[in-house]
């Protein structure tokens, strides 16, 4: 390839000199600069480092932990290549199961034949050392010192970079693994290897919405990523439900416990954010005491069973979370005109004599019409009652120090959308109409679409956060998040409705579907998914949108690979809720040097499992989009960028022979 040398004037490099000024601070003489541009030359060669994305994780910590762990099956892929000739299957998963749970792995382990302890450190060292050498080497040495331990970091590097083999070093070597042992170092070198591992063998994690709801570990998830660090994540409408709960919105919280009750979930409530279900459940017993709450019964895990006892307590809760719920979006709807959703207050709708409901008419039989707190003359009015528990659980959501720091960690490392060497990444829709044009979202009076439709979004949705807003616009941006939620035009849910009314009260099924839009429709047309990619800015010969919030139905003959191979959905259905709809236990979409895989996984059993007997998820892989040739850093985001960076010094580098900027003596400063 014939590089264009760039062509330099005394009046480029007036217009430049403050950024050279600048650059020079860093990188003070010809020296200092070139040695700069060598090493970024160097980072540009390498393969480009493997990205995983997955999509609807909805609170099961246990099988996300784990994929984070194993690296979606790549790290058994790799001890297998390394291994696959010399040792079993059985020590294969053996050998992986230390890597993914290191210390409960050693607990067994020393439970077990503590008088061959010595010998499994030293095979297990030098296993260790293979492997990490193995998901290292597409790394600069500078970028693996980072992911090191500082207690082992010296030791550990100069283990990566010798090899046994070599006759020369083969004693230096040796007697490092013979000295971690001898001094009892052993167990803590290992668990900083297997941790080394796990961190390098993904280097992007990306994260398309849905950690909330269903399952019952968000907190945990939440927790996990707060300490993962290298990942980012496109908010989906579970999340913005319990961002707005945070926020203070109180039709959100009504929803977010609804949710929670209807899944028997509360950990992630009481356990995880400290929340007073106390008052909600009080409340329920003295108001439907006597009432069955049948369409109310919890969907209970078959794995974890609760009492007929706690059923009862539970329905009796959900049931009062839900009217509370109906009446507080009936407020929201009158406050806000101009969200057109009028069609969904239904309470005044019942008539309480007939147990009927009249939709869009039609009147349905009511399946229950128990509701001792609506006044038939005034069915959205709070009793007092109700606005004391409502204030009560308000405060609880706004006093969670975890659930605000958790928010943080969302707003850091989270947008709307995200684009990333060549993907465009978001969680459900970009609103369309029937005619594929790209359809508008009025807000604050301005009509918003496409791109400039996801920004503004994301603005209202900090706003809502944001102490210098003030108070009433931080109220009504608290409030949005509700219509994020289940608004008809929000580009988080784009139906013509959610039917949580029609689900519970009426038998009849057809009143249940919810009719999606346009883009759901027409996101299979490869020329709809390039018009999109143009308004977001998208380049690249091989360029993809990438989304969750939608199940991949496999049992009904779906596939995620769409749009001739434009558009991927990776809503696997992590969820053991979704297990059944799904046929599956999630996707995890990677995109390594090479090109694209999907990996498929199996439901997890559990990590102890994992740790006794070796088990691992079974997963299986397609390939999704193979390069011809190998990627590398120069064909990143990342690459583009550090190309600009050498492109300044190469400036630099001219001023400073050219005299126009003069040279400082300083040491070398290695930015990498």
């Amino acid at each position: 390839m014939t590089v264009t040398k760039p062509t330099y004037t005394p009046e480029r490099i007036d217009a430049d000199r403050r950024v050279l000024e600048l650059l020079s601070q860093s990188f003070p003489n010809i020296s200092a600069a070139s040695t700069e541009i060598i090493n970024l030359e160097a980072i540009l060669n390498l393969p480009k480092g493997t990205e995983h994305f997955v999509a609807d994780i909805h609170g099961e910590h246990e099988a996300f932990r784990h994929i984070l762990k194993n690296a979606s099956g790549n790290i058994k892929r790799k001890v297998t290549d390394i291994f696959g000739t010399s040792l079993s299957s059985d020590d294969i998963r053996q050998l992986c199961s230390l890597i993914y749970y290191p210390e409960q792995k050693l607990e067994y382990i020393h439970a077990g034949d503590e008088e061959n302890l010595d010998n499994f450190y030293n095979i297990t060292l030098h296993r260790l050392v293979k492997v990490c050498q193995s998901v290292s080497s597409k790394y600069t040495r500078s970028k693996v010192r980072k992911a090191l331990p500082p207690d082992f970091a010296y030791i550990i590097e100069e283990l990566l970079h010798e090899s046994p083999s070599d006759d020369n070093k083969q004693a230096y070597f040796n007697r490092i693994i013979e000295t971690i042992i001898s001094t009892g170092q052993a167990d803590a070198f290992i668990v900083a290897m297997c941790n080394v591992i796990q961190r390098l063998s993904i280097d992007q994690l990306h994260i398309l919405g849905d950690v909330y709801d269903r399952g019952p570990g968000a907190h945990l998830i939440m927790d996990t990523l707060m300490d993962y660090g290298k990942f980012d994540f496109q908010w989906g409408n579970h999340d913005a439900l319990w961002m707005g709960a945070a926020a203070g919105s109180e039709a959100c919280i009504a929803n977010v416990l609804r949710i929670s009750l209807r899944y028997c979930n509360m950990t992630t409530l009481e356990d995880g954010y400290g929340i007073n279900l106390v008052p909600l459940a009080t409340f329920a017993m003295e108001t439907y005491g006597d009432d069955d709450c049948e369409c109310f019964e919890p969907k209970v895990d078959a794995d974890n069973p609760i009492t007929e006892k706690s059923s009862r307590l539970i329905a009796r809760m959900h049931k009062a979370i839900a009217v509370l719920q109906f009446k507080l979006e009936a407020a929201l709807i009158d406050r806000y005109p101009q969200w057109n959703m009028a069609d969904r207050k239904l309470l005044h709708l019942i008539d309480f004599e007939r147990k009927t409901v009249n939709l869009y008419g039609t009147e349905f039989p009511m399946r229950d019409v128990n509701f001792p707190t609506i006044d038939p003359k005034d069915p959205y009015r709070l009793s007092p009652e109700e606005a004391e528990l409502v204030a009560k659980l308000r405060h609880s959501f706004l006093v969670s120090d975890k659930l605000a720091r958790h928010m943080k960690c969302l707003f850091r490392h989270g947008s709307m959308f995200n684009v990333c060497n060549s993907n465009l990444l978001f969680h459900a829709s970009i609103p369309l109409n029937e005619d594929a044009t790209l359809r508008d979202l009025v807000i604050d009076g301005t009509p918003y679409h496409g791109i400039g439709l996801m920004r503004k979004v994301e603005q209202v949705m900090r706003a809502a956060f944001n102490i210098e807003v003030p108070v009433a616009q931080r109220t009504q941006a608290a409030d949005f998040y509700w219509y994020l939620w289940c608004g008809p035009d929000s580009p988080l849910f784009d139906k013509q409705r959610m039917t949580t009314f029609e689900r519970y009260f009426i038998a009849d099924k057809a009143t249940h579907k919810e009719k999606e839009g346009f883009y759901y429709q027409l996101r299979n047309d490869p020329k709809v998914c390039d018009m999109i990619m143009d308004e977001f800015g998208v380049e690249g010969a091989y360029r993809h949108i990438i989304n969750g919030h939608v199940p991949v139905k496999l049992g009904k003959g779906e596939t995620p690979i769409r749009a001739e191979g434009k558009l991927m959905v990776i809503d696997g259905g992590f969820a053991k809720a979704y297990h059944k709809t799904t046929g599956m236990a999630g996707y995890t979409l990677v995109y390594h040097s090479r090109g694209f895989q999907l990996v498929k996984h199996d439901p997890f059993t559990s990590a102890e499992e994992a740790i006794r007997n070796g088990s691992d998820i079974v997963s299986t892989m397609e390939i999704v989009e193979l390069s011809q040739y190998r990627m590398r850093v120069r064909d990143t985001d990342k690459g583009r960028e550090l190309q600009s960076q050498i492109d300044e010094l190469i400036e630099l580098l001219y001023a400073f022979r050219q005299g126009i900027i003069k040279e400082r003596a300083a040491s070398v400063r290695r930015s990498k």
